[in-house]
C-alpha cells in the first residue's frame, strides 16, 4: 500500500511539473544525456529503451544517433511534450517496475535520475535485465549525496531551517540518496544479473543569476521538495522563501550563484 501511494504521488507531481521541468532541473539533467548514451553504447541501429523519459530529450538525442528508441513515463503530460518535441520517437505510458516490453527486446536501457523515485528499484533492475538482449548495456544516473547535490536539496534545507515539519504532503518513500553510495549503486545492478558494473562520479553545477530564477525553477522541477513547500500556508511559505534566499546568498559570488549538482553514473551489461 505504501509503495503504491508513493508511486501515485510521484505520477501526480510530475504531471503537475511537466511544463516547468526544464526551467532549471531539466537544463542540468540534459548535460548527462551524452554520457548516458555513451555508457550504454547507443549508436546507429541500437534498440534503446529510455526509462522515465520525461520530456524526451535523451530519447531524442538517441534517435539523432540513429537508434530505434522507445521512451516510457508515468506522467501523461510529460509524454505529450515528448511526442510533440520528438515525433519520430515512440513514447509509451509505462511503469519502470513493470516494463511494457517483451523479453530481450532491446540492446540498451537508460534511466536518468529515476531510481531514487522508485519504491522497488530492485524490481526495476530485474525488468531491465529481462528486456535486454544478450550483451545489452544499461546506464543510470542518480544525484550524489548532500552537500554535493545541493541543487536538489535547497528547498528541503530551507523548509528545515524555517522549522517546517512534513505533515502528509509527501508520503513515505525510498531514501533518495541510497544509490549515491557507489557500493550500493553497483550492488543494485549486479544483483539484477548485470556484469562489468562500474560507477563513476560526474561533477556538475548550476549557475543562477538570481534567487527568483532558482526558486521558481526548483519548485517547477521537483516532486518531494516542491510538495513540501507548496503544501504549506502562505506565511509558512514566506518563511521558507526567506531561508531559501539566505542559503542561496551563501553560494553567490560576483552576482552569480553556483550550486553543486554532482552525479553518480553506473553502467553494466547483460551476459
Amino acid at each position: 500500500m505504501g509503495s503504491s501511494r508513493f508511486k501515485t504521488f510521484e505520477a501526480e507531481r510530475w504531471t503537475a511539473k511537466a511544463q516547468s521541468y526544464d526551467l532549471v532541473t531539466g537544463r542540468v539533467t540534459r548535460r548527462l544525456i551524452e554520457p548516458l548514451l555513451d555508457a550504454a553504447a547507443v549508436g546507429p541501429g541500437s534498440r534503446l529503451l529510455d526509462v522515465a523519459s520525461g520530456p524526451g530529450h535523451l530519447a531524442g538525442a538517441a534517435a539523432m544517433r540513429g537508434a530505434q528508441v522507445t521512451g516510457i513515463d508515468l506522467a501523461d503530460p510529460m509524454l505529450d511534450i515528448a511526442r510533440e518535441l520528438y515525433p519520430d520517437v515512440t513514447f509509451l505510458r509505462g511503469d519502470a517496475e513493470a516494463l511494457p516490453l517483451a523479453d530481450e527486446q532491446v540492446d540498451a536501457v537508460t534511466g536518468a535520475f529515476v531510481l531514487n523515485h522508485l519504491p522497488e528499484p530492485e524490481a526495476a533492475l530485474r525488468e531491465v535485465n529481462r528486456v535486454l538482449g544478450p550483451g545489452g548495456r544499461a546506464a543510470f544516473t542518480v544525484w550524489r549525496a548532500p552537500p554535493r547535490s545541493r541543487l536538489v536539496t535547497l528547498l528541503s534545507e530551507a523548509a528545515e531551517a524555517a522549522g517546517v515539519e512534513p505533515s502528509g504532503e509527501v508520503p513515505p518513500g525510498p531514501d533518495p540518496y541510497r544509490f549515491a553510495d557507489q557500493v550500493e549503486f553497483a550492488a543494485l545492478l549486479a544483483g539484477a544479473g548485470l556484469e562489468g558494473v562500474s560507477v563513476e562520479t560526474v561533477e556538475l553545477g548550476h549557475e543562477a543569476q538570481d534567487a527568483d530564477e532558482l526558486w521558481n525553477g526548483l519548485l517547477g522541477g521537483s516532486a518531494r521538495g516542491s510538495a513540501l513547500v507548496e503544501g504549506q500556508d502562505p506565511p509558512t511559505r514566506r518563511r521558507i522563501r526567506a531561508e531559501f534566499e539566505r542559503l542561496v546568498d551563501q553560494l553567490g559570488r560576483g552576482g552569480v550563484y553556483r550550486i553543486p549538482a554532482d552525479v553518480e553514473l553506473a553502467r553494466g551489461s547483460k551476459p
